[in-house]
């Protein structure tokens, strides 16, 4: 008795073909001073089928660096890191690559930090406390060419842009300017005269004319107190930026 085999006829897909009828992954650069933030995002990231982690990197003098490299799509970051402030870091990147957006991922409060960022060149602005779903809806929202910052920040906006509303909030920080912003920032982080000039790339002379201007316009009587009032001021926004989850 013969018995017969059955085989079962199997279709073999040319190499790469799968792969070719699948739409490209967008690219997702992340720079953050946080390795395990960008590990969790990056992990959430490439869980996507259209969406991909095409680099983390710690500072913004690597990112400058690495971005004709990488070529992302779009790029995440953080506000505060070490070297560059996160709003110069933007304009860099602005001038660097026009068409790049951009979106800020950040525990500091919006108010004080969203609409410069939009005005330096990113493209949004979401809290890290959002959440994973938030993320990549606003991800992919910023890669289609729409901007974005919270509803509440959207109407503040709004209202000020039409004269409903005062411009700025509570706190006089939002007086400075994006420069003298920055000299704030780093003397709060402990640097002096020599190392802010040396981060900013300006003359030590303009950083003491800024330095002038803030106590100026924060009211501050002399230098110990405008560096008392700095330490402070970052000292509540790191102790915020590590409470806070991610």
């Amino acid at each position: 008795m013969t018995t017969k085999k059955h085989t079962r006829s199997r279709t073999r897909r040319a190499p790469g073909r799968a792969r070719a009828n699948r739409p490209a992954r967008r690219r997702v650069l992340l720079v953050d001073d946080h390795p395990l933030t960008r590990e969790g995002l990056a992990a959430i990231i490439n869980r996507q089928a259209d969406l991909e982690v095409c680099g983390e990197i710690s500072n913004p003098a690597e990112a400058m660096s690495e971005l004709s490299k990488l070529k992302p799509d779009l790029m995440v970051t953080d506000m505060t890191m070490p070297g560059r402030g996160g709003i110069e870091f933007i304009k860099d990147v602005r001038a660097m690559l026009p068409e790049l957006p951009m979106l800020v991922l950040s525990m500091h409060d919006e108010i004080l930090y969203a609409e410069r960022a939009l005005r330096a060149g990113a493209q949004g602005y979401l809290m890290k406390d959002a959440g994973a779903a938030k993320v990549l809806e606003v991800i992919r929202l910023v890669l289609s060419g729409h901007s974005y910052v919270s509803p509440q920040m959207s109407s503040r906006l709004l209202g000020a842009m039409m004269g409903r509303s005062p411009r700025g909030s509570k706190s006089p920080i939002e007086k400075l300017s994006d420069r003298e912003f920055e000299v704030f920032q780093l003397l709060g982080s402990g640097k002096n005269t020599k190392e802010i000039a040396q981060t900013l790339h300006l003359s030590p002379k303009t950083v003491d004319v800024h330095r002038a201007r803030i106590k100026e316009k924060l009211h501050l009587k002399d230098a110990t107190r405008l560096l008392h009032h700095a330490v402070r001021w970052v000292e509540t926004a790191r102790s915020t930026d590590l409470t806070q989850p991610g």
